[in-house]
């Protein structure tokens, strides 16, 4: 049981310090896994950026992902009932999002390109993995290095299957009974806006003042 995202993000950094030397960047999963990949990424000494991809839900069912879109790329599963009108309506509504994400997060700036780089995405939690293996698809045409994924928290399920896509999985608990992420916080409050600003641009004062 974790007290809340840093202490999470902390112990998770400790697993990943063997890729302290790497040229590495940590993407952060907004809004929950920014507070965690604040303290992965601090421990690094890495630059954060929030991760500008959204999953691609299936028309049937949002929550269920059949790919996900950056503001660039996309990748989706072929499925049946699904047709290239819905995909394309899909991505102008996804990435209006993410443009706004951009604006509020980034201040416009361009995403740092992760060609060769070590890529380590971070999230507060893996339920299915679904959805972040949509987000490694769209993240590997950007020619990283590795891309290595880092969360508290993961059934053995999402461990494996993602396992399979990624040079490295590092979870710091992967319990035998999931009953979701929520479940492995003591406080699992929702990450506002505000505080995924206050996390990055203290980060980004640290890097400064370094």
């Amino acid at each position: 049981m974790f007290r809340d995202r840093i202490e999470a993000g902390l112990l998770l950094a400790a697993k990943l310090k063997k890729y302290r030397n790497d040229p590495g960047i940590v993407l952060a999963v907004p809004r929950g896994g920014v507070p965690v990949a604040y303290a992965v990424a601090n421990e690094l000494g890495f630059p954060i950026e929030v991760i500008l991809t959204k999953k691609i839900g299936h028309p049937f069912n949002k929550e269920y992902a059949i790919g996900a879109a950056s503001l660039t790329d996309y990748f989706v599963i072929p499925h049946e009932n699904v047709s290239d009108e819905y995909i394309q309506n899909e991505l102008r509504r996804i990435r209006s999002r993410l443009k706004e994400m951009q604006a509020r997060f980034m201040d416009d700036r361009e995403p740092e390109s992760l060609q060769g780089k070590t890529v380590i995405v971070i999230d507060d939690g893996i339920a299915t993995g679904n959805t972040l293996l949509s987000t490694v698809q769209v993240l590997r045409k950007g020619k990283p290095g590795k891309i290595v994924i880092g969360v508290p928290v993961a059934p053995k399920s999402a461990v494996q299957k993602l396992s399979k896509e990624v040079d490295e999985v590092v979870a710091v608990l992967i319990p035998d009974e999931f009953y979701g992420v929520g479940a492995f916080y003591e406080n699992f409050e929702q990450v506002t806006d505000e505080e995924v600003m206050f996390y990055l641009d203290k980060l980004r004062e640290l890097k400064k003042a370094g």
